[in-house]
């Protein structure tokens, strides 16, 4: 069986970050799930296409999506790491991502990133979803405030514009948009993990987390 690690959280959390980490450290494949979802709400944005409307199916079924090894995305050949993690892109993957037909969509993608030698997934429904039956599961959160001042510094430091009080205000929203909706709400998985990274540096959740993997009978990917 392919050993897959699931990393769920809110916007903000670092479960990106720490995915990242673990793939690099683990040599196992990467899924940024959250990508496939701005990715097809960008796509749709850029189609003209309503966020509700039936057309958003067919471009999450024909998404023509790549990730490169340097963790550059690209939509249709064309690079888009910027936009894809602008605040806007990320209320619009919210949307779409509540839409059962979309994540239906998208189920049978993101399993099949499930390759040898094992699979780092870093998402909302990770663990209780798409791999319910990963032997790892972490659930990473931290408070509104902090989550909103890494988003802060993330926009400045690429370019954009962005005011706190505003990030704070939106990631408050999307978290109960999120937590709240009828289809895989962001919660926890039954035998996740959970941490809280509102204090912790990426170093100390990296190694709470080694830790976690070696007990759960993962030590072989040491």
């Amino acid at each position: 069986m392919i050993p897959v690690i699931t990393i769920d959280g809110p916007s903000g959390s670092g479960k990106g970050t720490l995915a990242r980490r673990l793939a690099t450290r683990l040599g196992f494949h990467l899924l940024d799930s959250g990508a496939i979802y701005r990715l097809t709400a960008l796509a749709a944005a850029q189609a003209g296409v309503a966020l509700d409307a039936p057309e958003v199916v067919t471009l999450a079924q024909t998404l023509d999506a790549r990730f490169a090894p340097d963790g550059s995305i690209y939509l249709a050949g064309v690079c888009v790491d910027g936009v894809l993690r602008t605040e806007q892109t990320g209320a619009m993957a919210s949307q779409i991502a509540a839409r059962p037909e979309v994540r239906a969509a998208l189920f049978d993608r993101q399993k099949a990133f499930a390759r040898a030698p094992g699979l780092v997934a870093d998402g909302r429904d990770m663990g209780t979803v798409v791999f319910p039956e990963a032997p790892a599961k972490i659930f990473l959160d931290a408070s509104a405030e902090i989550r909103a001042e890494r988003r802060y510094k993330q926009l400045i430091e690429n370019g954009f514009y962005a005011k706190l009080p505003a990030l704070i205000a939106e990631i408050r929203e999307r978290d109960q948009r999120d937590r709240s909706r009828a289809v895989a709400p962001l919660v926890p998985a039954a035998d996740a993990l959970v941490i809280d990274s509102s204090a912790l540096p990426i170093e100390t959740v990296e190694a709470q987390v080694m830790d976690f993997i070696h007990a759960r009978g993962l030590n072989q990917v040491y």
